[in-house]
């Protein structure tokens, strides 16, 4: 079904079919709050009944026009007022290729000479940027810089560190996201705290797995680099629990969101702030999932009295369509993310039945 459905959408986008009447009460409806920030408070109301915050993800891509990038970046900000506003919002959140074009940052990343018009648009992007992280600081929200993929990360991580240094001072603010599934990430993570502690600003990071597995390998295979990406999943686990201790190990100058669907790792991590005594309501020690995902995860952690908050992507249907074929082709295998949790609830149906 997702296979032949996502064919269809993405001819419906094409030929701009109106579809959206289709999508908005299931598969929408499923994976993202509203169409806009009014909408999906009324999901972030509902997820406060539980103790569970809010991230207002703008979800919106596939943009190349500098006028588009500005509208992004001004719903953004819209994003970290409406977090300041509201005390169920932790953090607001943003791609950079959400705000500068894709073939820009390629090259940034490996250093090509950029045209004159290029340049220009490069400093448009760090101009965005930098109103962003200058919004978030003036409100006192936390915001989250995603990761993406590994030829454009370079050039994400040193803009990134930029913000991080100006407004990382005083209080955690800006967030860089760690993709541990990348072999070289752990130790990117102990270089990053390093420098900012010379810096004298604070580190704040996302752990996360990694989402663009397939891409990254075939990439490499086809134009003959080293493979970015772990050999095995015990590798990628085993970097993650290495990355949860060395932020807890420096937690004094470190904050950090576990951005992660695997139970072990928020049971691990629940594990060590209790040996360290952290307190769970700490704020510098934060779990994340997405909305519509990992629910078993994100309400018993709330339940238990963490700190919890789910990534609520929102945005007019059209737009938002790549991140939810994304979300429906990664929820396709019966021993992915939605068949473990199907069948949680078909054994806790049981378990209730029998008392």
């Amino acid at each position: 079904m997702v296979k032949v459905g996502s064919a269809l959408i993405n001819f419906a986008v094409a030929i701009r079919f109106p579809f959206g009447w289709m999508i908005k009460n299931n598969i929408f409806a499923q994976f993202c709050g509203g169409t806009s920030i009014e909408e999906s408070k009324h999901s972030a109301d509902k997820l406060s009944e539980s103790g569970i915050g809010s991230i207002l993800d703008y979800s919106v891509e596939g943009k190349t026009k500098e006028e588009d990038f500005d509208a992004t970046a001004d719903e953004i900000i819209r994003t970290i007022v409406a977090a300041k506003e509201n005390g169920h919002i932790p953090f607001s959140v943003f791609k950079i290729t959400g705000i500068c074009r894709f073939n820009i940052l390629e090259k940034v990343n490996a250093n090509e000479i950029l045209s004159e018009k290029e340049a220009l648009e490069w400093q448009h992007a760090q101009d965005r940027v930098r109103r962003i992280c200058q919004a978030a600081h003036d409100h006192q929200v936390a915001l989250f810089i995603d990761a993406e993929d590994s030829w454009i990360q370079d050039a994400i991580d040193r803009l990134t560190e930029e913000m991080m240094v100006l407004f990382n001072q005083e209080d955690f603010i800006v967030y860089n996201t760690v993709q541990l599934y990348r072999h070289d990430r752990l130790d990117y993570l102990q270089q990053l705290h390093q420098h900012l502690k010379l810096k004298g600003a604070k580190t704040a990071v996302k752990l996360v797995r990694g989402a663009y597995m397939e891409k990254e390998r075939k990439r490499a295979a086809d134009m003959g680099y080293r493979d970015p990406i772990q050999p095995d999943k015990a590798s990628t686990d085993r970097d993650f629990n290495l990355a949860i201790d060395y932020c807890l190990d420096h937690i004094q100058d470190i904050a950090l969101c576990c951005g992660s669907h695997n139970e072990e790792s928020a049971m691990l991590l629940a594990k060590r702030c209790a040996d360290k005594g952290i307190a769970k309501t700490d704020k510098r020690v934060y779990f994340a999932q997405l909305f519509g995902m990992s629910d078993h995860i994100s309400y018993n952690l709330s339940a238990q009295g963490y700190n919890v908050a789910k990534y609520l992507p929102y945005g007019p249907i059209r737009e938002v369509m790549p991140y939810l074929l994304r979300r429906a082709q990664e929820n396709t295998s019966v021993k992915g993310q939605t068949g473990r949790e199907l069948s949680l609830i078909l054994e806790e149906k049981k378990r209730r039945a029998s008392r």
